[in-house]
């Protein structure tokens, strides 16, 4: 068995941009004269596509949202995202994180994000970081799939690659994630696909109950160590 394809998160993992997220979700509630919760965005959208994010907390309040409402909000906060990175000097994407692609690359391993953000958002990220021609596939909040942790990204994910590399043969088992939340960390392994738990956003010892490897920074990642352990996958997993 070998190491064929990393499958990344994004929010919280490729970039830091979760709490623009979480105001933006503010704002957006205020706008429709509900009141934001404290604490209550970490609880429930964290690891989550906007679309389950806003449904839960409309529903929350007593508005249970149709499509059409639900997608001009969805519309609404992507539009909001757009103008706040544009304000932005510099992406806070995450120390390591190009050091980790270009060793990724190197090592002939396909790259793919699967997230619940938009795709735009993504490649908006992606292209402005020069880091866009690094994935072959993005499963992004646009897909008609259930959110994590549901493990209905990943599996496409893997689908997909095998569509663009048909020699590949790719199984989920031969696919590594680096996820950030316990969201993301069961959708992986739900996937049948081990995961290495970034402490980005929820601390160190929290992820380390649920994922295979926990690292503090993207940089702490030994591929080598990794690549050893799809080859003899017999053994368990040792922290990295």
């Amino acid at each position: 068995m070998t190491l064929k394809a990393v499958l990344f998160d994004f929010n919280g993992t490729i970039v830091n941009d979760e709490p623009i997220h979480e105001k933006l979700i503010g704002e957006l509630l205020i706008s429709e004269n509900l009141r934001p919760k404290l604490g209550e965005f970490r609880a429930v959208c964290l690891g989550r596509s906007d679309r389950a994010c806003i449904s839960e907390l409309f529903a929350n309040r007593g508005r249970i949202l149709g499509e059409s409402d639900l997608a001009t909000l969805i519309a609404r906060k992507a539009q909001a995202y757009r103008q706040e990175l544009a304000t932005l000097d510099k992406l806070p994407l995450f120390v390591g994180l190009e050091d980790l692609i270009f060793k990724l690359r190197g090592a002939q391993l396909k790259l793919a994000v699967v997230t619940g953000a938009l795709a735009d958002e993504v490649e908006l990220v992606l292209h402005r970081a020069n880091l866009a021609e690094n994935f072959s596939v993005i499963v992004s909040g646009d897909d008609a799939i259930a959110s994590k942790p549901a493990p209905d990204g990943y599996q496409l994910a893997v689908e997909r690659l095998n569509q663009l590399y048909p020699d590949l043969h790719l199984h989920p088992s031969e696919c590594l994630a680096i996820e950030d939340t316990p969201a993301g960390i069961q959708a992986a392994h739900s996937a049948g696909i081990q995961v290495v738990g970034i402490a980005n956003t929820y601390p160190f010892h929290m992820l380390q109950r649920q994922a295979d490897w926990t690292v503090d920074y993207l940089r702490d990642i030994e591929l080598e160590r990794l690549r050893q352990f799809y080859a003899n996958r017999e053994s368990s997993p040792e922290p990295l």
